[in-house]
């Protein structure tokens, strides 16, 4: 192996190693915006964080490219050694699996996509499926000995922080009604219940999460004790969730990232694994912010699964076909692929970067739960009889510039995949009374949940929004949306006489930022029946002076409470 080699291999894992320090200082620092009430400043570093990645990777790209001592390392055929150098030099890490990753795209910003192999880079991960443990104790584990206020009183005295609780008996009870709800008669029984916790603290937005799980008699359960910190009132805990579907949605892909700190990335995942086996390794990296690692997973599992499932070939999404995007999907495989059409619909006023923008945007924003994750990819290239013919002509006619057939090859220059939902308004066809009304009801408070988070969607139809596996109505069309503070909410002015009234054109001035909720009744709801059941939920959605008190908390600082889970006195009602 030569030395150039070793020593470019080496410049890699060093900027490896600066970009994890700068991460985990954002992280770090979690604790104290949480104590202090830091609330714009945890959004900010967020987003600090986010884009951390990138200007990590660019830099590294620049000063390795102007180095004289990594000569020729835009010669794509000297990769294979510095790969084998780098080899060596990540074995024995406990971060070896975002190590393999950092590579990858360190390679990516240097070559041309075709390029790739698993020569040059770590299309397959060098690092073995079972790891040997690395003697960093994760957990720490809690047992009740038949008395839960014994055991919620231990695990408070464990997990102190420089702010008092506000109330640490109420919190004690709270924590025992809860684990009364949530578990078995004979488990609350059990002498030897144990709860067994992750050692540091997930934080995100205003809250923190103690996580881990209950083990009873070969049974067990999530445990996730969400807290909460009012200003001046000290910190406490809002709720204690047993139940898998609940902290599901609390890791979901319309999350934001949690900020915790992570020594063994791999048996962190492992852990969450085992409490939500419903989650995909790539959904749990990417909820603790090494999104980058999700994109290197999903792409894995998704070259796995197509090597394993021949006969499943991409097909065109159901629902409306989009007017800016077209999006198509594999069966069985619970992702869809959003490509930008080459020409949009004349009532589409946005061009090709605007929508990219957009898509940038809910990256890094705080998605309340209601956005839809994505990540971009660049240059996928899969067989031609991986799509069904209906298919591949409709790619090929909407978005030429994009989707490229060369010989038995299929190039999609850009993409971006999503978590697979059921679009609305196909839901609301064969739901039932009870299904229509949850979906109404959660429809109303996705908009009012972004426009919390500063996020007005624009194009609010029913097509837009999609329903996932655990009955939330979800966001993901984003080439109309924009901030909520940018938009000037207006009421539809009196006409000074009837003419105006019976006109087929407004007969009042309207600016490009302009939007009248007055509309919204009829634009959204063509059936009159969901119309009047929305209006009886949701109502104030069609009052602007609903939008402008919005806009004035934002524009006050306040950043309002959104929740990613239901707080007692809301599970009471359910």
């Amino acid at each position: 192996m030569s030395d150039s080699a070793t020593l470019v291999a080496r410049r890699l894992l060093d900027a490896f190693d600066h970009y994890r320090a700068a991460f985990r200082a954002l992280t770090l620092g979690a604790r104290e915006r949480f104590e202090q009430c830091l609330w714009v400043e945890i959004q900010e570093a967020s987003k600090a964080r986010i884009n951390l990645y990138d200007e990590r990777i660019f830099e590294t790209r620049d000063r390795l490219s102007a180095d004289p001592e990594c000569r020729d390392i835009l010669d794509a055929d000297r990769w294979p050694a510095i790969k084998a150098a780098y080899i060596e030099l990540i074995e024995g890490r406990f971060d070896d699996d975002l190590a393999e990753t950092w590579f990858n795209s360190v390679f990516f910003k240097m070559h041309r996509h075709d390029q790739i192999s698993d020569r040059t880079m770590f299309v397959h991960s060098t690092r073995p499926p079972v790891r040997k443990p690395s003697h960093i104790q994760l957990t720490r584990g809690f047992i009740s000995g038949g008395c839960l206020f014994s055991l919620a009183r231990q695990i408070l005295k464990e997990y102190t922080f420089d702010v008092p609780w506000a109330d640490e008996e109420r919190d004690v009870q709270l924590m025992v009604d809860c684990l009364r709800t949530g578990l078995p008669d004979w488990a609350q029984l059990d002498h030897g219940l144990t709860v067994e916790l992750i050692q540091p603290v997930f934080y995100r937005n205003k809250g923190a999460y103690v996580v881990g799980r209950i083990l009873s008699q070969g049974e067990q359960w999530p445990f996730v004790l969400a807290l909460v910190h009012r200003d001046n009132e000290g910190i406490s805990v809002d709720t204690l969730i047993t139940d898998e579907s609940e902290v599901s949605i609390i890791f979901s892909f319309t999350r934001s990232y949690f900020m915790v700190d992570v020594l063994v990335p791999v048996e962190l995942i492992n852990f969450l694994k085992q409490i939500l086996p419903g989650k995909q390794i790539a959904e749990l990296y990417t909820a603790l912010g090494f999104y980058k690692q999700g994109k290197s997973e999903f792409y894995r599992a998704l070259i796995d699964y197509m090597a394993r499932n021949p006969e499943d070939r991409f097909v065109m999404a159901a629902g409306v076909r989009g007017m800016v995007m077209t999006v198509f999907t594999l069966p069985g495989f619970n992702t869809v692929f959003k490509v930008i059409k080459d020409r949009f619909a004349p009532s589409k006023h946005v061009s090709r970067a605007t929508v990219i923008e957009k898509y940038r945007l809910v990256k890094r924003h705080d998605r309340v739960g209601r956005l839809a994750d994505t990540q971009d990819f660049a240059d996928f290239r899969f067989a031609r009889d991986s799509f069904e013919p209906e298919c591949l002509e409709e790619l090929l006619e909407v978005a030429p510039s994009t989707v490229v057939l060369q010989g038995d090859t299929v190039l999609i220059r850009q993409c971006w995949t999503e978590r697979r939902m059921t679009p609305l308004n196909i839901y609301l066809e064969t739901a039932n009374e009870a299904q229509t009304r949850e979906a109404l009801l959660d429809y109303g408070l996705a908009i009012k949940q972004l426009a919390a988070a500063n996020i007005f969607p624009g194009d609010m139809l029913l097509k837009n929004f999609g329903v996932t596996r655990h009955g939330r109505v979800v966001f993901y069309d984003y080439d109309e949306i924009s901030y909520l503070t940018e938009v000037n909410f207006r009421h539809i002015p009196e006409p000074l006489y009837p003419e105006q009234e019976m006109s087929s054109e407004p007969w009042y001035s309207v600016g490009p930022n302009d939007v009248f909720p007055e509309e919204f009744p009829v634009f959204l709801f063509a059936d009159v029946g969901l119309r009047r059941m929305f209006t009886q939920m949701h109502g104030e959605l069609f009052d602007a002076d609903y939008w402008k008190g919005l806009q004035q908390q934002i524009l006050d600082g306040k950043v309002i409470d959104v929740f990613p889970y239901h707080r007692p006195e809301e599970r009471a009602q359910l």
